[in-house]
């Protein structure tokens, strides 16, 4: 394997990191904003201690205030360090719009297959349904949550997929970067309660997105489904996404868990789930069956 700029030829103007540093720094651009921003939301009460999102104003600010950071941050690298075009990390002009929202779309209907997969294996308990649409504050909740998913999974894909990925494979060569962006984004989301299957799912989540954004040589449509599988994950059904549960009245229905863990996902939600990692194989499969040549 050879190096190879994933997304555009045209070479970097200035200085791209050793291969070995740029885990390094995509580790700096996630930690520091984060750190930094959630000291500040723990002192006006929007985190607790353990650093919790608390209440609607919270959670907006938990996913807005540190991942618009860490995307500036890694924009702000790209223009003025590396000296290279957005088009090389994945942001190239043309339809980007418009494939993010088949992106969206696609993701919302893929974790409605895995939630109702769920509730079928018996797992979950229908409690009520759509009891959001009898409450206009939580239907506008939900609406600023779309927007602010859309810039958390964004800013991770813009980090992981986008430009961890590509300096990577600049430096070495395509498999050595999704390797190494893959353990990264595992490492920043693991937990040391977590079950061994919700780290299965977490790898097996960032190979997915490796695999579509090399698919599609472009990252707009896997920040789409990002977005969309977390807000709706988020707001659909009452159920945690990645271990957080936003508080609000579910859109569609109101689950209540009731199988085991390795089912439900237990405390992570259903991407700790059994089926969501089905889901992830058969996706990766199909994906890496169409790779362009």
């Amino acid at each position: 394997m050879t190096p190879r700029a994933i997304y555009g030829g045209e070479p970097a103007r200035g200085w791209i990191p050793w291969g070995a540093l740029a885990p390094i720094l995509g580790i700096a651009f996630v930690v520091a904003p984060a750190i930094i921003i959630s000291l500040g939301l723990e002192r006006v009460g929007l985190v607790d201690k353990e650093w919790e999102p608390q209440g609607a104003a919270g959670f907006a600010a938990f996913l807005l205030l540190p991942f618009a950071t860490m995307a500036a941050l890694v924009f702000g690298w790209i223009r003025f360090v590396e000296k290279r075009p957005l088009s090389s990390i994945g942001l190239g002009a043309g339809n980007g719009v418009a494939t993010f929202l088949r992106g969206h779309v696609v993701g919302c209907a893929t974790i409605l297959v895995v939630v109702l997969a769920v509730w079928l294996a018996s797992a979950y308990h229908a409690e009520s349904y759509a009891p959001a649409l009898r409450s206009p504050a939580a239907l506008l909740e939900i609406a600023v949550l779309l927007l602010c998913f859309g810039v958390q999974a964004s800013a991770e894909e813009i980090l992981f997929r986008g430009w961890l990925l590509s300096a990577i494979a600049r430096k070495f060569n395509v498999p050595l970067g999704v390797v190494l962006s893959s353990l990264v984004f595992c490492l920043l989301h693991y937990s040391p309660r977590q079950p061994w299957f919700v780290t299965v799912n977490l790898v097996l989540f960032a190979l997915f997105a490796c695999a579509w954004a090399l698919r599609t040589q472009n990252i707009w449509g896997v920040m789409g489904w990002h977005a969309g599988w977390n807000w709706l994950l988020a707001t659909g059904f009452q159920l945690p996404v990645t271990g957080l549960n936003i508080g609000a009245p579910a859109l569609l229905i109101e689950f209540i868990p009731t199988g085991p863990d390795y089912l439900t996902g237990g405390p992570q939600g259903p991407e700790g789930s059994l089926f969501c990692g089905a889901f992830f194989l058969v996706a990766i499969a199909w994906l890496l069956r169409r790779q362009p040549a």
